[in-house]
């Protein structure tokens, strides 16, 4: 998934169309010293001399012709810092002082902690995240307070939970925001956090439930799809999955099993990641589909160049696409 990665044409087949010109090139037409020379030496010279220079561009062409566009994060850091903001909004209502006489860091005053019996997170009462939006079920059936299905994704139960939250978000979101761009994260992060509170909502009938693990287990279900829906890509002899594919693959799983043994915790439950997990592993078959291998889109063709029709995805790919949107709208 290394977003540096570049489509390359290389060893064209005898005839094959691919990068062979349609007309001359008027910068590359021969000098008018050329074209005064009556030496018929001098004018083979020169048309040699205009053919390695078409050569010389048309394998330029070939090899550097359609790179993977990079992406500036801007959106993920943005949703690390309003969590964040949130979180510290939330301790300052909270105000252990005025609740409890044995929070913990007492000298942070009212953004001091419950007591480790309460919560052993490092963080707020059951009933100030409450407050702020936390997953509730009954209020959301009864009080129809749908709005906690989004509002609980912003809200962490400690400090614990928001710092393993976050550094697992910095590092996954990054990457694939540089590689599929805000709108297509964005996108992916929202729909996969709702996805996780609704079978948090349909198993955890008692109790609150906040985090944004559903969304950031729907980022590493759709890390896990897009690998295999564009498995030609990487599998292609020109081109290779690098060491920090590998080591993202592997902080994947270790990402992976941190949250699921902080999911029996208070406020933080596991319904939420699987169903994140599920809702991204559909959602990166819909959203991160690439391009197949020698695909040539005809607005990246230069000028004067005849590019071959290719599908631009494999079957495969577009059969994953129809069964994962299928299995979206069902859930």
């Amino acid at each position: 998934m290394d977003s540096k990665i570049e489509i390359k044409v290389t060893n064209p087949k005898k005839g094959d169309t691919v990068g062979n010109p349609a007309g001359p090139s008027p910068s590359s037409s021969p000098s008018p010293a050329s074209q005064t020379s009556p030496s018929p030496e001098g004018r083979h010279r020169g048309h040699g001399h205009w053919h390695r220079h078409r050569e010389r561009q048309q394998e330029e062409w070939m090899v550097d012709f359609m790179p993977f566009k990079k992406w500036v994060p801007w959106l993920i850091p943005g949703f690390v810092l309003v969590n964040i903001f949130l979180f510290i909004m939330t301790m300052y209502i909270n105000d252990c002082p005025k609740t409890s006489n044995k929070c913990v860091a007492e000298f942070l005053g009212r953004f001091s902690f419950q007591p480790f019996n309460e919560n052993p997170l490092l963080g707020p009462s059951a009933s100030t995240l409450e407050k702020m939006g936390a997953l509730q079920v009954d209020k959301v059936v009864k009080k129809h307070e749908a709005w906690r299905m989004i509002s609980c994704i912003w809200l962490h139960a400690g400090v614990f939970h928001l710092l393993a939250n976050m550094l697992s978000l910095l590092f996954i979101g990054i990457r694939l925001e540089q590689e599929f761009g805000f709108v297509r994260i964005g996108v992916l992060y929202l729909i996969a956090g709702f996805g996780g509170t609704l079978m948090s909502a349909l198993f955890i009938q008692n109790g609150i439930s906040v985090g944004a693990s559903g969304a950031l287990f729907g980022l590493l279900g759709s890390m896990l799809s897009e690998l295999i829906t564009n498995w030609t890509i990487y599998a292609n002899k020109a081109l290779s999955v690098s060491y920090m594919q590998f080591a993202a693959l592997l902080t994947l799983l270790l990402v992976i099993m941190i949250n699921l043994a902080m999911g029996v915790l208070p406020q933080v439950d596991n319904f939420a990641h699987i169903g994140g997990f599920i809702s991204g592993f559909l959602l990166g078959f819909v959203l991160l589909i690439r391009p197949q291998f020698g695909y040539i889109s005809q607005k990246n063709v230069p000028p004067g160049y005849i590019a071959p029709r290719k599908p631009k995805h494999k079957t495969y790919q577009y059969v994953l696409w129809v069964i994962s949107l299928i299995l979206l709208i069902a859930m």
